[in-house]
């Protein structure tokens, strides 16, 4: 039976736990809810899977049989299995909204550094390129859910949740201009967000004129707070690249450094010349040609991420400006959302306290619904 399939999922195949639900499923095709000895070495034989590595044996057991590539809906069986057995999202039990949005947010995260196409199919190639299937084995063996950084961390999707939450203030679970402006303290120009809208980094998965959805959202955040990344790089890269012939001249540049220069004006700011910018740029990337920085040439840097910053985030760009440039290291995606983590439970705290209520944060997570 189902319930006890999970043992021969992870002693006898060797896969992650949370998998059994999506092999039962394989096998028991006509949904009998048995499987027996027989039926399970006729799948695992008849499949090839002991030749297989692991990653082939997940991307089989998940992809649909027509396909030669996941989709985002192949992962939802598994992530609905972990959100139902492990010990470390068990507080989640009694929230089916945050249990459906997690599991998005990890799937999200899942394709937005794995898919690197971008065209929501992942293939072989693409799985077997990343850790993924390490990730999901830690996951399987670690109890707290939070040491697993990469892709599953229950505090890295309440960070990116409650910051989308903050700017949907109609609570459609929609982003126009105006709101992804008002994103990080008004942080970003107007002539970014302008691009992004223009969906030329990313097509907007709502169908909505002029509105991004969730899951554009994630890309956008994992995107502008990780710009170490090469999925970031090639993100704002395209969001620069204003003629789309695949380098960034000094006149792109200078569009996008306008508004930082109109910016620092308004704020009583001594301005920093676009030339003298420019000439810092330079220097960081060591471009293979001169006056024209490509992708490339950016994947070669590890200052790359403060470029656009200088760019477009006036609040980062500041910050950069004002320590030696060379010895600034880029503020990465964890120690972000660990630190944003830390000061919205504490808002949380305050706000029960102030309500009379002394209960942890865990036990008020259906707040923002």
């Amino acid at each position: 039976r189902y319930t006890e399939f999970k043992l021969v999922t992870r002693e006898v195949c060797k896969l992650p736990s949370f998998f059994s639900s999506a092999l039962f499923r394989r096998i028991d095709v006509e949904c009998y809810g048995i499987v027996t000895r027989d039926a399970f070495l006729k799948y695992w034989a008849e499949s090839s899977m002991l030749t297989m590595d692991m990653a082939t044996q997940v991307f089989e057991i998940l992809k649909q049989p027509n396909r030669r590539y996941l989709t985002k809906a192949d992962f939802k069986p598994v992530l609905e299995e972990l959100l139902a057995t492990h010990p470390g999202l068990e507080f989640l039990q009694g929230t089916p909204e945050f249990q459906e949005k997690y599991a998005e947010t990890v799937i999200y995260r899942i394709f937005y550094y794995i898919n690197r196409s971008g065209n929501g199919r992942l293939t072989l190639r693409e799985l077997k390129r990343s850790n993924l299937i390490f990730v999901m084995q830690q996951v399987d063996e670690e109890e707290e859910i939070n040491k697993i950084l990469r892709y599953f961390s229950y505090e890295h999707f309440y960070v990116i949740y409650c910051k989308f939450w903050e700017l949907d203030t109609d609570h459609d679970y929609l982003l126009d201009r105006e709101n992804l402006i008002r994103y990080g303290n008004h942080c970003l120009t107007y002539r970014i967000v302008d691009r992004i809208f223009s969906q030329v980094p990313k097509k907007f998965s709502s169908n909505v004129e002029g509105k991004m959805s969730y899951e554009d959202f994630v890309y956008f955040i994992l995107a502008e707070e990780d710009k170490s990344s090469e999925p970031s790089l090639e993100y704002w890269f395209k969001c620069i690249d204003l003629d789309g012939n695949g380098v960034l001249t000094s006149s792109e540049l200078q569009y996008f450094y306008e508004e930082q220069l109109h910016r620092m004006s308004c704020m009583s700011q001594e301005p920093v010349l676009f030339e003298d910018i420019l000439c810092q740029i330079v220097d960081m990337i060591s471009p293979e040609r001169e006056g024209y920085i490509t992708l490339h040439d950016l994947k070669r840097s590890k200052l790359s991420g403060n470029i656009f910053n200088i760019l477009f985030n006036l609040n980062k760009f500041m910050a950069f400006e004002s320590r030696d440039p060379f010895l600034i290291h880029q503020v990465e995606w964890d120690r972000f959302a660990h630190r944003e983590y830390v000061r919205l439970s504490m808002e949380e705290d305050s706000e029960a306290a102030s309500n009379g209520n002394v209960e942890s944060w865990e036990e008020s997570l259906e707040a923002p619904f």
